[in-house]
């Protein structure tokens, strides 16, 4: 594998590190799909110096040229058009901030102590800029909602409590809260960056949605969310569409991906907790390092071909990742293509531990499934019509029969027996004592209904194109 480094500056340091890049970005990958020719891999790369700028980090600025504005009752509506540094303070009830300046202005945005909503629009709209810096000042605590309805500008659909139309940073030592009871919390049309901050994030559609990538360094967020918690989905490039975590730390609860993007998601270190009905979901799924929590009710961390450019690939290089899953069918980890492990260590508790249409390998690391480690990944997949449970052609406890409906005669199994361990022992899930927890001392969830959670999926709910509901009693 090559190697590349990631270079930045953060005041007058200088912050590197060396990073594996994986079989998802090699130049050429073949599909291996029945019946096709395949096809090549467009080599999308997440190269880490391109990652962040310099400018990215930065939020000290010249407060004797900044422009100060207080927002009041008598001053809910502030227009920025030109370029420079705003601090903001102040609340009103049904306000707005908007960002129109020329295409080449860089903006800066301080948030000083404000409360600002939208009744029917997004509390702050970034109409044109070359690109919006959002710092949060140290020690302060800022809230920007939308009211539950949104008005369209003229052709623009605004469909987010912080709504951009350029490139957007996040960055500072503040916290910010952002509720959206009617849809999204950020909404971005290019690039989302985090640089720093804590980020509170309430809403009925995704929490960050973003079309060109969603690129974080260090920053604090818990989302609740009625979709996913962070989104990134670019039709037209195929190169767009990727989700970068360097680190940070996440708290997501949401009722369908954690964290989902259409070409690549990299995970090179953090700390993230996810409950969903997927964790982790694109076509390449890379964890270099990090830890990485999923209580999930479909598939932990699932590689679907979300992008024709790209073979779907979970690669697993470094880090902690420990996946529970709901009952039913579901799987700790999913693939239409490969599962590729090479170090870290995975713990996955529940009915089908690994799904693969392609190769699954196991190269290095530590995996365990339901309480004992593996050498070889098992494969849902090869179980014919059989399964974990049985059925026919296959036989409680994961032994599963071949396409005939055969079952394998039970002397024959050994450790390269898909889900036998090492010694050649169908794993089985561990017994619940009475107050739910396995002998492990985890505590598998019971999620109802596998469509999500029932306790949080709202009513006519199924698909990407309906209207959603408010989220009541649900907080940040």
């Amino acid at each position: 594998m090559r190697k590349f480094k990631i270079l930045f500056a953060v005041s007058a340091v200088i912050l590197s590190a060396v990073l594996m890049l994986s079989a998802c970005t090699q130049n050429s990958i073949l599909n291996g799909e029945s019946g096709s020719a395949g096809k090549t891999d467009s080599s999308l790369s997440l190269d880490a110096s391109d990652m962040f700028t310099t400018r990215d980090v930065e939020t000290d600025y010249d407060e004797s040229a900044a422009q100060k504005i207080t927002l009041s009752e008598d001053n809910p509506k502030i227009s920025i058009t030109a370029e420079g540094v705003y601090v903001i303070s102040g609340s009103a009830s049904d306000g707005s901030i908007t960002v129109d300046a020329p295409d080449d202005a860089k903006v800066q945005i301080v948030l000083s102590g404000v409360s600002l909503t939208s009744k029917t629009s997004a509390a702050l709209y970034v109409k044109s800029a070359d690109k919006v810096f959002v710092t949060l000042q140290k020690g302060t605590e800022n809230t920007l909602a939308n009211g539950g309805a949104f008005t369209a500008d003229g052709s623009e659909k605004i469909d987010g409590a912080i709504y951009s139309k350029s490139d957007i940073t996040f960055n500072g030592e503040g916290t910010l809260n952002i509720t959206s009871p009617a849809a999204h919390g950020i909404v971005g049309k290019d690039d989302v960056k985090f640089t720093g901050g804590a980020y509170k994030i309430n809403c009925a559609s995704h929490g960050v949605d973003a079309n060109d990538s969603i690129r974080v360094l260090s920053a604090a967020f818990t989302i609740t969310a009625g979709k996913d918690g962070l989104h990134c989905d670019n039709d037209e490039d195929a190169e767009k569409g990727y989700i970068y975590i360097e680190s940070g730390t996440f708290s997501i609860d949401v009722d369908d991906d954690g964290i989902h993007a259409v070409t690549t998601l990299q995970i090179n270190g953090g700390t993230l907790n996810i409950k969903a009905a997927e964790g982790l979901e694109a076509t390449c799924v890379l964890i270099n390092d990090g830890t990485v929590s999923i209580e999930a009710s479909d598939d932990g961390i699932n590689a679907a071909k979300k992008s024709s450019a790209m073979t779907p690939t979970v690669e697993i290089n470094g880090g902690k990742i420990t996946i529970v899953m709901g009952k039913g069918d579901t799987d700790g980890i999913d693939s239409n293509g490969n599962i590729i492990i090479n170090g870290g260590t995975v713990d996955i508790t529940g009915n089908s531990s690994f799904d693969y249409d392609g190769k699954g390998e196991l190269n290095g690391g530590t995996v365990i499934v339901n309480g004992s480690e593996v050498t070889t990944l098992p494969n849902q997949f090869m179980g014919g019509a059989g399964g974990m449970g049985g059925g026919p052609g296959g036989m409680p406890g994961g032994l599963r029969g071949n396409f005939s409906g055969e079952t394998p005669n039970s002397d024959a199994i050994t450790s390269a027996t898909p889900n036998a361990d090492t010694n050649g022992n169908m794993p089985q899930i561990p017994d619940e004592n009475e107050t739910g927890e396995n002998t492990t001392g985890r505590k598998r969830p019971d999620f109802g209904n596998q469509d999500g959670f029932s306790d949080k999926r709202f009513p006519g709910q199924s698909g990407d194109g309906e209207t959603l509901p408010e989220r009541p009693g649900k907080s940040a």
